[in-house]
């Protein structure tokens, strides 16, 4: 599996929302399922899935799919 679909299946699991998701225009708020007590499973799954430990500040700037990519590259994540 990619990292770009782990990423992927960790917000479909995390936020129970279909696979497929217009992806870059997912956002947090910007959908009902996606919401504080969701964003901690999110994060808590990415954490899980890929092995690192997010920081709080990434935590709170992460607010949408494109933006929670980017902020995992930091991490050593490669979606390249």
């Amino acid at each position: 599996m990619t990292d770009e679909s782990t990423l992927r299946k960790a917000f479909v699991d995390s936020l129970d929302i279909a696979p497929d998701t217009d992806w870059e225009s997912l956002s947090y708020r910007g959908i009902e399922e996606w919401d504080s007590v969701a964003h901690m499973r999110l994060i808590a799954e990415l954490e899980d899935v890929f092995d690192i430990m997010i920081e709080t500040e990434d935590v709170i700037d992460m607010n949408s799919y494109v933006v929670a990519r980017k902020l995992l590259g930091k991490y050593g994540i490669d979606f390249a």
